[in-house]
């Protein structure tokens, strides 16, 4: 099985915890213990937020930003699946991983300003809040949402009325698991780079991640 726990439940780094039996589902007999674990938490994260929330359907165009990370390289595999046309933003240095995930168009953001170079998309996803998420509000289009797991600038206003501002309230349940399941059966999700590391190394592995430059998800091994 595989899962996530509820948000007051710690346990990550024991060797066994216990967990609501209604909150695991089935893992993927395609993948191992580890690239499941790297794709519970990204992928509920990103289902809520692009299949629940934004509703997102064939023939629209997204923008996902972070695309090298878990949930924006989970999204990026998803939109591409419903039929989407996907802009992503992230590196230079993982523009072929992104492509390579279903991108169709990748901007560099430290090269150019993702407001000049994305079309007015149907759907934003913004995996990293502040000032990224006072500039989505301008490539929505009228009437589309722009999604966020990230916090906006302190004090944000949207200069804007006429689209969605949407805030997913990722809850935990066995639902979200088996569809999880269901994609990676299908074979349109596949699992993301892994930076194994040892338990012991678990303060290493919270700065890494606080970098914000982790292709992909950090699995700690408990054995």
């Amino acid at each position: 099985v595989f899962g996530v726990v509820t948000q007051v439940q710690q346990g990550c780094y024991a060797q066994a915890i216990q967990v609501r039996a209604d909150l695991l589902g089935r893992k993927p007999d395609s993948l191992s213990h580890a690239e499941a674990a790297s794709l519970a938490l990204v992928g509920v994260t990103a289902l809520v937020s692009m299949e629940d929330v934004a509703g997102l359907a064939s023939g629209q165009t997204v923008l996902i930003h972070a695309g090298a990370g878990g949930v924006g390289g989970f999204a990026i595999q998803y939109a591409k699946h419903v039929g989407a046309t996907v802009w992503s933003t992230a590196s230079a240095g993982n523009y072929d991983h992104v492509k390579s995930l279903g991108a169709d168009h990748v901007v560099d953001y430290n090269a150019v300003d993702f407001t000049q170079e994305v079309p007015a998309c149907d759907v934003v996803y913004d995996t990293i809040g502040g000032g990224v998420h006072a500039k989505s509000v301008d490539v929505v289009k009228p009437g589309g949402k722009l999604v966020h797991v990230a916090p906006p600038p302190p004090d944000f206003k949207s200069p804007r009325d006429d689209i969605e501002i949407l805030r997913p309230n990722v809850g935990r349940d066995r639902a979200h698991m088996d569809r999880i399941t269901e994609l990676v059966d299908a074979g349109a999700v596949r699992p993301l780079p892994i930076t194994h590391m040892r338990l012991e190394e678990a303060a290493e592995a919270h700065r890494l991640s606080q970098s914000g430059h982790v292709r992909g998800k950090i699995v700690l091994g408990v054995r």
